[in-house]
């Protein structure tokens, strides 16, 4: 089974429903609700993806949706490791796309999801848009 790290623009573009993006987004998770796929998401998509939500919508309601999105996905912690490396690691100018290169990493992802395929070129493992890899 394939270990996909899916970057937080991903989670946002399927619970907010974004447009252009949401049906890939939604074929994607799709895969890891039929077993197809494993989907890892960091502990930070949560708080940035509910701040998101309920900038969209109100707090009771975002809560809603990360409790139902769950099930979907295991949900991997920022570690002192973690945070450490992104820190110090200058390939990444945006700490938090460090942050998400290193959870992928630590958790042993194949591939990192992502629509911000520039963030990720200095990656350790394949980026790929949600459509990409769908369609490979």
């Amino acid at each position: 089974m394939t270990n996909l790290f899916i970057d937080t623009n991903i989670v946002i573009d399927l619970l907010a429903k974004r447009e252009p993006f949401y049906k890939a987004a939604a074929k994607l998770f799709s895969l890891a609700d039929r077993g197809k796929v494993k989907l890892f998401v960091s502990s930070l998509t949560f708080a940035n993806t509910n701040y998101v939500l309920s900038k969209l919508n109100n707090s009771t309601l975002a809560r809603e949706i990360l409790t139902r999105f769950k099930v979907l996905v295991v949900v991997v912690d920022l570690n002192d490791k973690i945070i450490e490396l992104s820190l110090n690691d200058k390939s990444f100018p945006d700490f938090e796309d460090g942050l998400q290169h290193y959870s992928a990493l630590e958790n042993e992802a194949d591939i990192i999801i992502t629509r911000n395929l520039k963030d990720f070129k200095n990656a350790k493992i394949p980026a790929m848009t949600a459509q990409a890899y769908l369609t490979q």
